[in-house]
């Protein structure tokens, strides 16, 4: 296990004389930290979406249907939903700088496998696989989070790490483009497996907890550690499975991550299949709706401290933003509807737009309700849900494609994050942040 914040310095690593960026970053390590998160998650995304860009091509060449494909895509979130606790305590045991080199080299691998697979069977296990790596990613970026930042800073920083999906999703659509076009489908998952190595290398060098870390000052130890609330027990998971606060997060992320994912996944079909778009065509303007994404998952974060200075209480400004961005959420029946391209691509970009900004406060509320030292295994109990829900979804979602259309399926990613946020707001009204003392209640 990770040692904790600790001004003991006796167990520390010799120090090594620092390189030009370590020298750059000396008294800002913490932002080093979550910069190697940002370029993780973003590898993390360009693994999992380069299946569907690449799906049109898959399906004509191995004959899969819309259901095929769609128990595809639930393997992999079956992966990751099963895999989401042990993930967790792998972190929480080994520590970050193992968790995360296994998780990245477990999924790279399984990844690049992509090439050489033929069938819904070996698609389909090799996407299990994928997913029980990649699900390590959240709950070890909150983790390090929790370590590295003081409360105040962390929703901003979630909201960092959080854009780093939308990164990914602007990246994916060209490169996966360029690299069918100009080589072949294979390359478009060997390229992606093959910077998730370098990245554990980068991460094997640069990342420490904060008590061990060759290079963090005095001076951000100091603001690392200052309004840190550690607890003096660690409850267990059936005592946070005690708490509504507990429920209440792990509904509303069930009712809001297969939105996302849905558009993730589905929209390069929707579009070839629906709106008539080629592969070059989708790359080109493909780009538009993660950028929207990224305005609110940093923007969103931001907007929302700005309206704590402005008076509001955190929990107010925390659901201010999660209802405005299931509001925008709702225009998904615009996407369907509507017969303009301009209309209908303006309303898939507001709907990234607000998902991400709901999601920013969503996560940060994990840190609001909880404590620093439970609120890793927190996320990773809405992980659950969300992958059981985005497991399901796309089942559900390939079977209404091929016997009704497409419109069952935008009403549904329409209307349920507002009902995860109406849930989270009634589960947690008049609730206090979660604490315990020596005795676990």
């Amino acid at each position: 296990m990770e040692p904790e914040y600790s001004n003991d310095r006796s167990g520390d690593l010799a120090k090594p004389e620092p390189t030009g960026i370590e020298r750059l970053l000396r008294r800002r390590i913490r932002w080093l930290i979550l910069s190697l998160l940002f370029l993780v998650t973003v590898i993390n995304f360009v693994d999992r979406l380069t299946l569907s860009y690449v799906a049109p091509i898959l399906r004509d060449t191995y004959d899969l249907s819309n259901a095929d494909y769609g128990d595809i895509v639930s393997y992999f979130v079956l992966g990751m939903m099963l895999c989401e606790l042990p993930m967790g305590w792998l972190m929480d045991r080994k520590g970050a700088r193992f968790g995360f080199s296994f998780a990245v080299i477990w999924w790279s691998i399984a990844n690049s496998l992509h090439a050489v697979a033929q069938t819904k069977l070996q698609f389909s296990v090799l996407r299990f696989w994928m997913g029980t790596g990649e699900c390590g990613n959240y709950p070890g970026g909150v983790k390090v989070i929790g370590q590295w930042f003081p409360p105040r800073e962390r929703a901003y920083a979630i909201g960092i790490m959080n854009a780093a999906s939308l990164v990914g999703g602007m990246i994916t659509p060209p490169l996966v483009a360029l690299l069918v076009l100009r080589i072949n489908w294979q390359a478009a998952f060997l390229l992606p497996s093959l910077l998730g190595f370098i990245w554990v290398l980068a991460w094997r060098r640069y990342y420490r907890p904060p008590a061990e870390h060759p290079f963090l000052s005095d001076e951000e130890r100091t603001h690392i550690c200052a309004e840190q609330d550690e607890l003096a027990t660690a409850p267990g998971y059936r005592e946070l499975l005690r708490l509504p606060e507990t429920w209440g997060l792990m509904l509303c992320r069930l009712l809001v991550g297969p939105v996302i994912q849905f558009y993730l996944f589905w929209l390069p079909e929707y579009l070839t299949r629906t709106r008539g778009y080629t592969m070059a065509l989708i790359g080109l303007v493909g780009t538009l709706p993660p950028l929207l994404g990224d305005l609110g998952s940093v923007g969103g974060g931001w907007l929302s401290g700005w309206l704590i200075g402005r008076g509001l209480t955190t929990k107010q400004a925390r659901r201010t933003m999660m209802l405005g961005g299931a509001g925008l959420c709702a225009l998904s029946l615009v996407v369907v509807r509507a017969e303009t391209p301009v209309i209908w691509w303006g309303a898939i970009c507001l709907v990234y737009l607000g998902h991400y900004a709901l999601s920013a406060s969503m996560f940060a509320t994990v840190t609001d309700l909880f404590p620093n030292r439970v609120a890793s295994r927190v996320t990773g109990f809405t992980g659950v849900a969300a992958g059981f829900s985005g497991w399901l979804f796309p089942k559900i979602t390939g079977r209404l494609v091929d016997q009704v259309s497409y419109v069952p399926v935008f009403t549904m990613v329409a209307v349920m994050p507002l009902a995860g946020v109406l849930i989270l707001i009634l589960l947690t009204r008049g609730r206090r942040r979660a604490t315990w003392g020596e005795d676990v209640r």
